[in-house]
């Protein structure tokens, strides 16, 4: 019988998932550990049930390396991103956002401000992981340096990079998205406004709230001199540095591909380095390598600056790897879409579909630990339903969007929660709560199919919105 012809029994589907979790949970919460063993343990259990299903080792081989395969983009980004951290602590240029952001943000405000600033540059090149680990990571020095706390902090940077790679046309998500479902892109951008701009109004209202008590009173105003009088001691700070950040966001803006311009901001930062800051190339070289290390006598400036380079993220590369083995096993022996088929089964109404549909773009998330997967894998799976249900196409995009771009920063094991981690150096389950906008949107997503409002049927567009449907589903 032919490989994609195999039923997989649901209760042996979800047995690999219940296993890795529990696993998880133990690993995580009770042993304080970290998550590789679990996600093994679960590649193992799917890999023997996939065999004794029928399936050959060859076969599951090729899914593990499949699995692989489809993170080796992430991969690369991951790395390039560790690189230019260390480049550009090393040129100075960290140093000079963090120093001005210092001296113009106010405490009070910084969240908001931060979230703002963030959803400004990802809605400009697209992409939350390029936001995260350029304004990012001098976002988190900021607020270290202003007493605020780092999970809230990274709420906030994730809230608003994640804004901008859900709603520019610019991201990946949004036009693969678009793209799988037959919609058009900008009329999938302009339906996702329902849910997600109440849902960063509310990220922004609970911002502020939690801003008012980091009040001029509340802030060592005296440690914050001595943090700015560090680091004018051991970096060149000048605005002309400024212009390093800049030409990155302006070349991704310009839609260079990611690693060509991440790669021109890692040379700008290794000449910073050795021509602003009289480093020598010994030094520069060695920092793009294993990191920048600093011995101030601050222990602020110390903890924000000494990290970075390529050996900083092989925790996140390897995690990657791991949980992309079980990825793998699950999407191509038929667990995953098994798994899928029975929630399909209650899904016999459109409301119950655009909320199942929310549903397992977060499970996909959980299971497959890849932020496209959980685009592509419900895409595939209900665009049938939606169709036999007479839902526009635009009902199924912003279900998979709201569902699964912006939960898999929940998922530790998940790509995106190991690249924040490995970025901005804070554990999902701390910046879980106040990553405000992420779980907004999909409970407000629910809410709607609950009720029913914004459900779209194909025979209620308008004439002049039919060109939205780009191809039959």
């Amino acid at each position: 019988m032919e490989k994609d012809k195999r039923e997989m029994p649901f209760l042996l589907a979800i047995l690999p998932v219940i296993i890795m979790i529990t696993a998880m949970l133990i690993t995580i919460v009770v042993l304080e550990g970290a998550p590789h063993m679990p996600l093994i343990l679960g590649t193992v259990v799917a890999a023997f049930i996939a065999w004794r299903t029928g399936y050959t080792w060859d076969e599951i081989q090729s899914s593990l390396y499949k699995g692989i395969n489809l993170a080796l983009p992430a991969v690369v980004i991951i790395l390039m991103v560790g690189i230019i951290i260390g480049a550009w602590i090393g040129g100075g240029v960290v140093a000079t956002m963090v120093y001005y952001g210092l001296q113009l943000i106010t405490p009070s405000l910084f969240l908001v401000t931060i979230t703002l600033l963030c959803i400004i540059v990802s809605l400009s090149i697209g992409s939350s992981w390029s936001t995260m680990g350029t304004i990012g990571v001098a976002g988190m020095g900021i607020a270290l340096s202003m007493g605020i706390p780092a999970p809230m902090a990274a709420g906030a940077i994730i809230s608003g990079s994640y804004f901008g790679d859900k709603m520019s046309p610019l991201s990946d998500t949004t036009n693969l998205a678009s793209g799988l479902t037959g919609t058009d892109l900008f009329a999938h951008i302009r339906n996702m406004l329902y849910t997600t701009i109440p849902g960063i109004v509310i990220a922004l209202l609970v911002y502020w709230m939690l801003g008012r008590r980091f009040g001029e009173g509340s802030i060592d105003l005296q440690s914050i001199e001595e943090t700015m009088s560090a680091m004018q001691a051991n970096f060149i700070i000048s605005p002309w540095l400024l212009l390093v950040p800049a030409i990155v966001i302006l070349l991704i803006a310009l839609k260079v591909q990611a690693i060509p311009a991440l790669t021109v901001g890692i040379i700008a930062g290794f000449l910073s380095h050795i021509f602003i800051q009289s480093g020598s190339v010994a030094d520069a070289v060695s920092t793009l390598q294993a990191g920048y290390v600093l011995e101030s006598g601050n222990e602020t400036v110390d903890s924000l600056f000494n990290r970075g380079g390529l050996e900083s993220m092989m925790y996140t590369v390897s995690l990657t790897i791991v949980a992309m083995t079980f990825a793998g096993v699950m999407e191509n022996t038929g667990m995953l879409r098994a798994i899928v088929s029975r929630i399909l089964a209650f899904a016999r109404t459109s409301r119950k579909l655009v909320a199942a549909t929310v549903l397992s773009s977060f499970f996909t998330n959980v299971t497959a630990s890849e932020q496209y997967i959980s685009v592509i894998v419900p895409a595939r799976m209900y665009a049938k339903a939606f169709q036999d249900m007479k839902l526009h196409p635009k009902n199924l995009s912003r279900a998979i969007e709201d569902g699964g771009t912006l939960t898999s920063v929940f998922v530790p094991w998940n790509t995106c929660g190991v690249f924040i981690f490995g970025t901005l150096g804070v554990h999902a389950f701390d910046y879980g709560p106040y990553a405000i906008l992420n779980f907004a949107v999909p409970i407000i997503a629910i809410i709607y199919a609950t009720i029913g409002f914004n459900i779209i049927k194909l025979t209620d567009t308008p004439a002049s919105e039919k060109g939205d449907v780009t191809r039959t589903i």
